[in-house]
């Protein structure tokens, strides 16, 4: 047997798996760094939270269809939908209520606290009597729930959605009609 070329193997082995967390630790930092675009990669983060807060990744026996996957906000890609809508499609002053509220979420850290205190914040959001947090739970929610219901896979996998319903069958042998 020979020892010494096994415990290298496994050496090199632990090393490299460990090289590999540093630097998939490395990239997360690079990208936080290197950032660019109309939020910060924190208000991204926040938005990808509230998103997934609203609709969480869900079971498919409530699917009509068998082969339907759980879905939520998250598997769905509807943060990155909310990302760009919040973006390019706001007025000025939504925008800046926008990024006023997620300030305020980052300083309660509402990325790191469980579900249902973050389920809870923006609760009381809704009820809150500020107006603009009331805008912001609207605007947050209400394009949330568009941008999750409007995916593919809710439309086609769960509402049954066809694009063109009815089919054309062009090549059908017609009988011919007895005279």
């Amino acid at each position: 047997m020979q020892r010494r070329t096994s415990l290298k193997l496994i050496g090199a082995a632990g090393l490299g798996i460990a090289g590999l967390a540093v630097a998939d630790w490395k990239w997360q930092l690079v990208d936080k760094i290197t950032h660019t675009g109309f939020f910060t990669f924190d208000q991204e983060r926040l938005i990808a939270s509230i998103a997934d807060t609203i609709i969480p990744q869900g079971s498919s026996s409530t699917s009509p269809r068998e082969n339907a996957a759980p879905i939520g906000a998250l598997s769905t890609q509807t943060d990155q939908f909310l990302i760009k809508f919040f973006e390019k499609c706001l007025e000025k002053e939504e925008q800046e209520i926008l990024i006023k509220e997620l300030d305020a979420l980052h300083q309660l850290g509402f990325t790191s606290v469980s579900k249902e205190e973050r389920e809870k914040t923006l609760l009381s959001y809704k009820d809150d009597a500020s107006e603009d947090k009331k805008k912001f739970y609207e605007l947050v929610r209400s394009n949330t729930i568009f941008g999750f219901t409007t995916v593919k896979e809710v439309m086609v996998d769960y509402r049954g959605y066809q694009v063109a319903p009815g089919f054309y069958n062009g090549c059908v042998e017609v009988p011919a009609e007895k005279a």
